[in-house]
């Protein structure tokens, strides 16, 4: 029996490769022949003119394929920019909501209207099968709608290794559940974001249970209490969301009425059936987020300075006496008033976001804890983490496991052909996709996974010296964060809002 009294580590994270030659794109690989053509070209018209004209051509096309730009191909570096230019000149880069969002001509009403990649989603109401109502964000684009709820984690800090090697297990065992050929569930994703507390709740609590005939030297040391203390503490909130493809389920769906109805009546009863497996990971469903909250997490991650009236308002809303607005946001108002993506940073309300993207896990094993740095508490910005995951089936597992096996053995042919030796990293990736297909073929499921963090500030001096915290603790965590450039907007739908936004089907450069 093995001896549970170290501590578990893990590792194995195989980056995904998706080059159409090698680690070439496709761009890059015409711009490879391209130069290839120019250097032959003088050979075949023995012509010293033309040479000089071919080689210099020739030399800049195999810099644009194999030059780097901040991790990113020059190639890819300047169709971004290329890219992002023409969204500034045309104003796309820029959105105005409010009153400038053009009203329905059958109710005169706003629509929810959302920036950029969101624009496409709609927030939907359906029964939870509990006597409620639950919010899913339906995507008519990709055909996927997406349930959020609010969780709580008891954490894995204050255990002893044998309950943390357990609790992940119970989360690899629910992962692993949903790698199956017919699983409507196609994404899942934990979101969690750190940011300071107001104290908004805490007060209002408070005036709401202070006794009437209370000693004012008690009430005055609890207000001076609160006013140092609350502003101080930081608040952690964790979400979890459920993606069902419609187009995975179309039988199900049709069974149960078909359209967004069927859809939506699925997607519920996928819910109610992962309850007992999210239980024994020890997490625990506060809430299935019904319209109202769900707008209210997308309007607090593009205003934050609406976070404390929202809190105040929700506290007030648990009286009995209340009469003003229920609590939540109408999902009409869920998304910026205005928003301006620049290079490298997005604009929203009043703040100002950057988002990174994890682009190394950790080379060596790590513990179960290794993440902890990256939600430090920060008063002057606020800190978002979402981690996507992608369950594949069996079959096209087993294909993209082959094929990565195919290309690596085909590049060690290669280089012995040549005369050149191999790497310790080289042998270290091969020997990591070695141990990935053993596990699969074991029964062991396998995921796409990614990590995009963002960190808010509501003061632009500021943002630079939060940014710089950020990659000190990814550091700490052993992960290499590589800034989004050019696709800010992107980074913020994916890190700082838990709507499930997925991967794409290729691995892009940011």
């Amino acid at each position: 029996m093995a001896d549970t009294s170290t501590p578990v580590t893990y590792g194995g994270w195989q980056s995904e490769r998706s080059g159409f030659m090698g680690r070439l794109s496709g761009t890059g690989f015409a711009l490879v022949v391209g130069g290839c053509v120019l250097l032959l070209t003088p050979l075949n018209l023995a012509s010293w003119t033309a040479a000089f004209v071919c080689v210099p051509l020739a030399v800049l096309l195999f810099t644009l394929a194999f030059g780097r730009v901040l991790g990113l191909s020059a190639d890819e570096w300047i169709l971004l920019a290329v890219r992002h230019q023409i969204n500034v000149a045309t104003r796309r880069n820029v959105f105005m909501s409010g009153v400038f969002a053009p009203r329905s001509s059958k109710t005169g009403q706003q629509p929810m209207d959302l920036p950029g990649v969101l624009a496409r989603l709609r927030f939907v109401e359906a029964p939870d099968g509990l006597g409620g109502t639950l919010g899913i964000s339906h995507d008519p684009v990709a055909g996927t709608y997406t349930a959020v709820a609010r969780i709580t984690f008891p954490g894995l800090a204050l255990i002893d290794s044998d309950r943390q090697a357990a609790r992940v297990a119970a989360w690899s065992g629910f992962l692993r559940s949903h790698c199956t050929e017919d699983s409507p569930i196609v994404r899942l994703a934990v979101h969690q974001r750190c940011l300071p507390d107001d104290g908004a709740a805490l007060r209002s609590w408070t005036e709401r249970h202070l006794a009437p005939d209370a000693p004012q030297e008690a009430v005055a040391a609890l207000t001076e209490l609160m006013e140092g203390a609350g502003p101080a503490a930081t608040t952690r909130e964790t979400y979890l969301s459920v993606t069902l493809s419609a187009s995975r389920a179309r039988l199900a769906v049709k069974g149960a009425g078909g359209g967004q109805v069927g859809a939506a009546a699925v997607l519920v009863r996928e819910l109610h059936a992962m309850h007992s497996a999210l239980s024994s990971a020890s997490l625990q469903v506060v809430e299935w987020l019904a319209p109202r909250a769900l707008a209210q997490v997308v309007r607090t991650a593009y205003d934050p300075e609406a976070q404390m009236m929202l809190a105040t308002r929700n506290a007030a809303a648990q009286s009995p006496d209340w009469q003003g607005l229920p609590s939540g946001v109408d999902p009409q108002l869920a998304g910026p008033a205005y928003a301006e993506t620049d290079w490298g940073v997005y604009r929203h309300d009043g703040a100002w976001t950057v988002s990174y993207q994890v682009r190394t896990w950790p080379q060596a094993d790590v513990y179960a804890t290794f993440l902890q740095p990256l939600l430090r508490p920060r008063e002057n910005a606020r800190r978002s983490l979402s981690i996507l995951y992608e369950p594949i089936g069996p079959r096209r597992a087993r294909q993209d496991l082959a094929r990565e096996k195919a290309r690596r053995q085909s590049a060690r042919q290669l280089r012995a052909k040549t005369g050149r030796d191999e790497s310790a990293e080289e042998l270290i990736e091969a020997e990591k996709a070695r141990a990935q297909d053993i596990a699969r073929a074991t029964g062991q499921g396998v995921v796409r996974l990614t990590a995009v963090l963002a960190v808010t500030v509501t003061d632009l001096e500021e943002l630079e010296t939060a940014c710089a915290e950020l990659q000190a603790d990814a550091a700490a965590s052993g992960l290499e964060l590589r800034r989004m450039w050019g696709a800010q907007d992107v980074g913020f739908a994916t890190a700082a809002l838990p709507l499930g936004q997925g991967l794409p089907d290729r691995r892009i450069g940011f």
